[in-house]
């Protein structure tokens, strides 16, 4: 079953996967990465203006990396405010996504979260690098192939 979204993205020829709807009756749709940048444009013209939030995550074991988007239409005298859920997705072996900074300025640090622990590089993004673990540090830690390094280092404890 398609939503509004879906159905108005058809009408104008926008080339995406409607993924359904999730528990709270909320749109899901699959853009693929080389789509999503202009998709994103379209999104923010026709009222997107909030994005809630941004996530990754590693699908399976060998398997796809997913950027997740949840946008919101806001609009004045609006109760009840339109949202959508975007997934794209990435291949592990080479995982790149057109950066949403330039149309959202808040997905900044999210998309910086992401690429610290899953490695998805947001293609565009002005400073791509890592946020929550140290520059030195090897490998993707969310990633469900990730090992841990055996060894734990205890920084200024007194």
């Amino acid at each position: 079953m398609q939503g509004r979204l879906s159905v108005w993205l058809v009408k104008h020829g926008l080339v995406h996967r409607s993924l359904g709807f999730d528990y709270q009756g909320i749109e899901t749709l699959q853009i693929k990465p080389e789509d999503w940048h202009s998709i994103a444009v379209i999104l923010y013209v026709y009222g997107y203006n909030y994005l809630r939030s941004q996530c990754a995550y590693d699908v399976a074991l060998g398997g796809l990396l997913a950027s997740v988007y949840h946008l919101t239409r806001i609009e004045y005298g609006v109760d009840q405010p339109e949202e959508v859920c975007i997934k794209v997705f990435a291949p592990r072996s080479n995982p790149r996504i057109p950066s949403v900074f330039w149309v959202w300025k808040s997905s900044d640090f999210q998309e910086r979260e992401s690429y610290d622990m899953l490695g998805i590089s947001y293609e565009n993004h002005p400073r791509l690098k890592r946020i929550l673990m140290p520059e030195s540090w090897i490998g993707w830690p969310l990633r469900k192939d990730y090992i841990a390094p055996n060894f734990y280092e205890i920084q200024d404890a007194h």
